[in-house]
């Protein structure tokens, strides 16, 4: 028999199997050790935005003029989001897609469209670390195969100096364009399969696989390296970069504000949303801009990683008293450090690479993947010791790159297994191997990114999912917990889970603050939306149309869950409208995971320490 308890919530009752044969494999596994989930966190949030995407950003908005509007969306914007996001999935111990329906069964959309976007990004996010991969193999020849333009792929324009000049280029972006790529010269010539990055990507999912088919268990001991390693080769490029001629001219660009870049209303600028950002060609004005803040609150939002799922799924293996405060300060903060740090790395080379050319720091050519895949090796080249230093930086990327994969791979794996544990456990028996069939579906999937037309694949997936897709996912997921499921709950919980709930600054940053900040990067990203392009080449019509199907794929998900909220609840029209705003109207004991009850017959006890005789909030605000 089950006793129905609709409004406790679902850590106020504990699930048993009747008898004194219940698995306890079948309960959900939590982090060996809490400081696993905060490096967890960490490594998720810290990628490879904050060493390439960062630095493009202070470098096109002015260099210091970045970091103030950039201080403060984080402590408006990032770390009130991600207080929010880790105390849902820790109270509700769900991965997103049953969070965000426990919470707000209307915008039960919002959580599978996170895990869409979560999968569609890891299918060509890992393409990233097969590039990262095939220079750190390349990077123990003598020399390295970038410093000369005596190889058989440079062109007759190559120039072994770094130049300014749009006519030549140099033996660094050959390189990257012509030996690792061989690119083709649009996306209607797909061109052949590149083995060698084809092989890489194989050996990058393997990778990925090891750290995760464990769940919790694996990825809790990996994060202890690939969280902190980085760090170490951070300090260490940073000790060498600072003595190297003219660094500090680079330095002193990075923190040096351009305080009439802060004041300009002019909206003229190119949006720059992307997690990965990778080959958009951007055209700054010359004056101060609008966009600087916008782009700020962007960098944030993107760099934790807020709605995409893969934090709060993380934290739904948290123990339930874990103290969420002091996790979102650390994961915050670390992140924006690191990103700082990462500046100083990048600016002081961008110092030396002014010096060796001559010319002013603002006037060096960078865009996004160029950052680390052209103008850095171009870097290493001229440092003594060329291959120590391409290593150590490379073998940071694959880090820093791993740890935000397999965070993406374990939303898909969390919310599957949520759903359709008796199922999955049914068909694969291990699961292992089901982690294996997912890593194997991504890879497949990722493989038009390692052909010779992959770059400009790989470009319209990062547009339009990480463009296009995320800001309106983002906006209904605070509009969901913030505002539908309310405050004064989420406040509730906490006091629930630590004893203590969340002051008047979260409360209003939750309530007002966050959600016009991201309506307004939104409004932006809609008013200066500009089709996909690479370089100077702009896709096709049908291209761009591939490219809205894509973002629909995880888009769609939104109002498909609120139809199909609308049509299973009992009632009429209000009543059901009433429902789909109601905690744990869906929560019914069929929808319950099934590792959670405890097999199929279940029966609910309640903790009398747990009981409540207050009668439960109306108010959702």
């Amino acid at each position: 028999m089950t006793v129905s308890l609709p409004k406790l919530g679902p850590r106020q009752a504990t699930s048993m199997k009747q008898g004194a044969d219940m698995d306890p494999q079948l309960s959900r596994p939590t982090w060996s050790k809490q400081i696993e989930f905060t490096l967890a966190g960490i490594g998720c949030a810290v990628g490879l935005g904050n060493v390439w995407r960062f630095p493009y950003l202070c470098y096109r908005s002015g260099g210091g003029a970045f970091l103030v509007p950039y201080l403060l969306m984080l402590v408006v914007l990032g770390i009130p989001l991600l207080y929010m996001e880790l105390t849902v999935g820790q109270y509700t111990r769900r991965g997103p897609v049953h969070a965000l329906a426990t919470v707000c069964p209307l915008f039960k959309g919002v959580g599978i469209a996170s895990v869409a976007i979560a999968f569609i990004m890891c299918t060509y996010y890992n393409v990233i670390i097969t590039w990262a991969l095939f220079y750190l193999f390349h990077s123990f020849q003598s020399p390295l195969p970038w410093q000369s333009c005596n190889n058989t792929w440079n062109t007759p324009n190559c120039s072994d100096h770094a130049t300014n000049s749009s006519f030549t280029s140099t033996a660094s972006q050959e390189f990257f364009q012509y030996e690792m790529l061989e690119q083709t010269s649009g996306v209607e010539e797909t061109g052949t399969l590149r083995w060698q990055l084809f092989l890489i990507l194989l050996l990058a999912w393997i990778l990925i696989y090891f750290c995760i088919f464990k769940g919790v268990k694996s990825t809790g001991k990996v994060v202890y390296f690939t969280a902190l390693f980085p760090y170490v080769i951070l300090i260490a490029l940073l000790i060498n970069n600072v003595q190297l001629p003219g660094a500090l001219e680079g330095i002193n660009f990075f923190i040096l504000p351009e305080w009439d870049k802060l004041l300009s209303v002019d909206v003229r600028c190119t949006t720059v949303v992307s997690r990965v950002d990778a080959g958009a060609t951007h055209n700054p004005t010359t004056g101060v801009c609008l966009q600087v803040w916008v782009n700020a609150a962007a960098q944030i939002f993107n760099s934790i990683g807020i709605g995409f799922g893969s934090l709060m799924a993380m934290s739904s293996y948290n123990n339930f008293n874990n103290n969420v405060l002091k996790d979102t300060l650390t994961i915050a903060i670390i992140n924006s450090l690191t990103s700082i740090l990462a500046g100083f790395v990048i600016f002081s080379a961008f110092g030396y690479m002014s010096h060796l050319q001559g010319i002013p720091v603002n006037q060096l050519a960078v865009d996004g993947p160029g950052l680390v895949f052209v103008v850095y090796p171009q870097a290493f080249a001229n440092m003594p010791a060329p291959q120590v230093w391409a290593v150590l930086f490379f073998f940071m990327l694959l880090c820093l790159g791993l740890d935000s994969e397999f965070a993406m791979a374990e939303v898909m794996v969390t919310s599957l297994m949520d759903e359709y544990f008796k199922q999955v456990i049914g068909i694969f028996k291990r699961k292992e191997l089901f982690v294996l069939a997912i890593c194997a579906i991504a890879f497949l999937l990722g493989i038009p990114c390692v052909m010779q037309v992959g770059i400009y694949v790989f470009q319209l997936m990062d547009h339009y999912t990480a463009i296009v897709s995320i800001m309106f996912l983002a906006l209904f997921e605070i509009i969901a917990i913030c505002w539908l499921y309310g405050v004064k709950r989420l406040s509730a919980n906490l006091v629930e889970m630590t004893g203590k709930g969340a002051n008047i600054f979260f409360r209003v940053c939750w309530l007002i603050v966050a959600p016009v900040l991201v309506a307004v990067i939104l409004i932006f990203s809609i008013i200066q939306f500009k089709p996909a392009r690479y370089e100077d080449y702009v896709f096709p019509p049908w291209a761009q149309g591939v490219g809205w199907v894509i973002a629909l794929g995880s888009i769609i998900w939104i109002p498909l869950g609120i139809i199909h909220t609308l049509w299973v609840l009992p009632g009429s029209p209000m009543q059901k409208l009433k429902l789909s705003i109601t905690p744990y109207a869906l929560d019914e004991e069929s929808k319950m995971p099934y590792y959670e009850r405890g097999g199929t017959q279940v029966v609910e006890t309640i903790s009398s320490s747990m009981r409540s005789t207050e009668k439960p909030t109306e108010t959702n605000f």
